[in-house]
């Protein structure tokens, strides 16, 4: 382990979709392999996924940033925003969903959560689970994708805030207690 670091550094990898050599650990290894659906089994082009949006947080006087771990885009729009973290999937539904309304001004329209292992597909303007399971993350070709409006909602200021704060509780709060010590978290 390196110094300072509570996960576990297993050495370097090559990220699979910029060719960078990064810090191979079991979570970098989840988010690897989704990498990959997107690419080899949904068929996204990797010039149309963005990784590792750094998104800053403000809230009472407080700042901090975090990370939206994918971003897929269609047309030049983020179309959907997949996060990975390990464990249960619906105790990250509200912070992830927060995070989709801050990173654009308008509200991405899929929201994806993982753990590696299963996911939840969820509406950005409901809130609502559309689809469970890494089966249910949809591809560019297919007819939600397909079949959205030529624009998207905008997300209101009063919206936008009450994300922020969401967001701010739940990824920096209430995240990893040695966070100032960890690149991953």
């Amino acid at each position: 382990m390196s110094e300072n670091s509570h996960h576990l550094i297993l050495g370097e990898l090559a990220d699979f979709l910029s060719g960078k050599i990064i810090t191979d650990t079991h979570d970098e290894r989840y988010r690897q392999q989704i990498a990959r659906h997107l690419v080899n089994d949904l068929g996204f082009d990797k010039s149309d996924i963005e990784a590792g949006r750094e998104i800053t947080l403000q809230t009472a006087g407080r700042s901090a940033v975090v990370k939206a771990d994918f971003l897929v885009y269609s047309n030049q729009r983020a179309v959907m925003m997949i996060n990975y973290a390990p464990g249960s999937l619906v105790t990250r539904r509200l912070p992830t969903l927060s995070l989709s309304r801050l990173i654009f001004d308008y509200q991405i329209p899929f929201v994806v959560i993982t753990n590696g292992e299963d996911a939840e597909v969820i509406s950005g303007k409901t809130g609502k689970v559309e689809g469970e399971g890494i089966s249910a993350i949809p591809g560019p070709d297919h007819q939600i994708i397909q079949s959205l409006p030529d624009t998207f909602e905008t997300v209101s200021a009063k919206r936008r805030s009450q994300a922020e704060k969401i967001a701010f509780a739940c990824l920096v709060d209430g995240s990893c207690m040695v966070e100032n010590y960890c690149d991953e978290c």
